[in-house]
């Protein structure tokens, strides 16, 4: 399919100015906190895997494809007798319940590190990137504790140029001609804190925190045909908060906050909630005022694999070409020696 020019511009622009993330967007973050923040790297006592697709904007010709994969976990931890009902499943019991909170103890000393691989193609522009992360964790007190990561990389952003079609009057765009592919290779580098506790953790990272200028001709094309300008990568800042109440016996409350701030348009929020029964099963929602809200379901089959689901409905013109938005997440734990089902410090 060729890509049109007429339709391309547009669609770049609304994701520009309407959004203002060059980076993918998530709705189930909630599930991988390690994707937005470097800092959650290690923050359980087992390996994460996780793999997500998401598949943004369905029905709409180039809409943006996100695939990632990401594995994170601690290097060492103290093996001085941790299996307790903070972590073990007692029958009859909720394993995230009055228990869960009173015996709560914050981290050993520990360090952690992950990789992400990740491809997002939005049209005829691919971009890959790949991270290597290191956190270090720490106990503040005998309840909370702190950690600080950081994520360097690259990325490689593409542009598949037999996608384009500039129309009769500029058959063959000057800056692609006869090449299939036109690439761009930059490093990266993303930081992150968070604090966290038993009923509560509190983050900010920032991503693509070197701001760099991005063109596919580096600005060497001028005169009477089509001129590409040297677009910007900029830094991306993250604030998150999360709660966590218990509803009974059985069911926990979990509502969280994410603010997004890209440069220079004004702070996006989402606000987050999910209801849990025991460490099973959780229904979830999320509203993005000035963009739309989704629907989030996901059952912990065992305490070494869990699947989320996500729909999303955008309340922007969007919607009237668009039949929404899919992502699914699915969870390997890996040396999960303690049997947890879900997470203790961030969800």
């Amino acid at each position: 399919m060729k890509f049109n020019l007429l339709f391309c511009v547009p669609l770049f622009c609304f994701v520009a100015s309407s959004f203002a993330q060059q980076r993918p967007y998530y709705t189930q973050y909630i599930l991988n906190n390690y994707i937005i923040n470097p800092a959650v790297a290690g923050i359980e006592n087992y390996w994460d895997i996780k793999a997500s697709h998401r598949h943004q904007w369905v029905g709409l010709d180039g809409a943006p494809v996100t695939t990632y994969f990401t594995v994170n976990g601690p290097l060492s931890r103290s093996e001085n007798g941790r299996e307790n009902p903070t972590s073990a499943r007692t029958p009859g019991e909720n394993p995230r319940g009055e228990n869960f909170l009173d015996q709560y103890h914050s981290t050993d000393p520990h360090h952690g590190i992950g990789a992400t691989f990740l491809n997002d193609r939005t049209g005829p522009i691919n971009r890959f990137a790949f991270y290597g992360t290191y956190a270090y964790h720490l106990p503040l007190n005998e309840r909370t504790s702190l950690s600080a990561g950081v994520s360097l990389g690259i990325q490689n952003v593409s542009l598949k140029t037999n996608m384009l079609d500039f129309g009769t009057a500029y058959p063959i765009d000057p800056v692609v001609a006869q090449s299939a592919y036109v690439n761009t290779i930059k490093p990266d580098i993303n930081l992150g804190l968070m604090a966290y506790g038993a009923q509560w953790f509190a983050g900010v990272a920032v991503q693509q925190i070197i701001p760099q200028k991005i063109g596919f001709d580096n600005g060497k094309l001028n005169g009477d045909s089509i001129t590409i300008l040297d677009g910007k990568l900029v830094p991306h800042l993250f604030l998150q908060a999360g709660y966590r109440l218990l509803m009974g016996d059985d069911l926990s409350f979990l509502p969280s906050v994410t603010a997004k701030y890209i440069n220079p348009v004004p702070f996006n929020i989402d606000i987050n909630l999910k209801i849990m029964y025991r460490d099973i099963l959780w229904l979830g929602g999320s509203v993005r005022p000035t963009d739309g809200f989704a629907a989030m379901a996901g059952v912990n089959i065992s305490s070494s694999f869990n699947i989320g689901y996500a729909y999303d409905h955008t309340t922007s013109e969007l919607n009237n070409v668009s039949n929404g938005t899919h992502e699914i997440v699915v969870g390997f734990l890996l040396g999960n020696r303690y049997g947890d089902w879900c997470p203790r410090n961030v969800w």
